[in-house]
């Protein structure tokens, strides 16, 4: 049920970089149109560092790994995409759904094709309130159990990132910060939690890889957090007022599960006057960048 795209597949079967890319942000995370300008400046990011991009999707119950201008413009710009995390797959695609892939369902997916690189924006994780509703992100127990390299600013800052940091230690999850000894929290440098471990070089994630693969330790990710520049993180005063508020929103409107993230980042894009989606733009940029550019120093052998 898997269709890899010809130039991922041959540069996969060469021995070549290849990142994957997810398609929820695109679908699900990006207003039209700049949604699909957006997918594909990263795609070309990508390529600028001298790997090929295989973005994510379902189209018409098909799974892609790697899409065509076509593909791409369904998933940016058609109405009825569902978000699909794994235990979506199936069903969607027995169903000829067109779906965006969450960052679980993408990192399944490309461990599948064979893609051992993948740079997103920020995780999943668990939810603030969590204690009550046991609502967590399927991209920790996706993260447990599938082999690959993600790139990320941290997880979103609306989330309950220090429970999620203890989930993912509890799940077996890695976690390095890239030139940090600070966990960053998405629209900011510094979550106000650390990082156990840090790398500063493609070459050392690299080492580490292998290190892995030697030890028989590649069942679970391995999480390279790179935070957002300085110069491009959000105002963290605006951030601290703007998510106070936006909980609290959440909670008088009874906003709940799955429904609570969009929400949560809908009030930030409107009340930071745009400046959130610039910053998340750039972080997921500054990632696939990263992912391509260790990509690269892996297949250098």
């Amino acid at each position: 049920m898997l269709t890899v795209h010809p130039e991922v597949a041959g540069v996969l079967r060469a021995g070549g970089p290849v990142v994957a890319l997810e398609s929820t942000l695109v679908a699900h995370g990006l207003p039209r149109p700049d949604n699909l300008r957006v997918a594909r400046e990263v795609e070309a990011a990508v390529r600028e560092e001298g790997a090929v991009p295989a973005t994510i999707a379902l189209v018409e119950g098909q799974l892609r790994v790697g899409l065509d201008d076509v593909a791409l413009d369904a998933i940016a710009l058609g109405d009825g995409v569902v978000k699909c995390s794994t235990r979506d797959l199936a069903i969607a695609a027995a169903r000829g759904a067109t779906g965006a892939t969450t960052v679980a369902a993408t990192a399944h997916l490309a461990a599948q094709a064979g893609i051992e690189f993948f740079a997103t924006g920020g995780l999943g994780g668990v939810h603030r309130q969590a204690a009550a509703t046991r609502d967590e992100s399927a991209d920790l127990v996706g993260l447990a159990r599938t082999p690959i390299m993600v790139v990320c600013a941290g997880v979103k800052s609306i989330l309950d990132v220090g429970a999620t940091l203890e989930r993912l230690e509890t799940l077996g999850v890695s976690v390095v910060g890239y030139g940090t000894d600070r966990f960053p929290g998405f629209y900011l440098r510094d979550s106000g939690h650390p990082v156990q471990w840090r790398v500063d070089t493609p070459g050392e994630v690299v080492g580490i890889l292998r290190a892995r693969a030697r030890l028989a330790l590649e069942g679970s990710a391995l999480v390279l957090a790179n935070p957002v520049a300085e110069a491009d993180q959000l105002d963290p005063i605006l951030h601290d007022r703007v998510l106070l508020e936006a909980l609290a929103a959440a909670e008088a409107e009874a906003i709940r599960g799955r429904d609570v993230t969009p929400f949560l980042l809908g009030r930030f894009h409107e009340h930071t006057g745009g400046a959130s989606l610039e910053v998340n733009v750039r972080l997921v940029l500054a990632n696939a960048r990263l992912a391509a550019r260790i990509a690269v120093a892996a297949s250098a052998g």
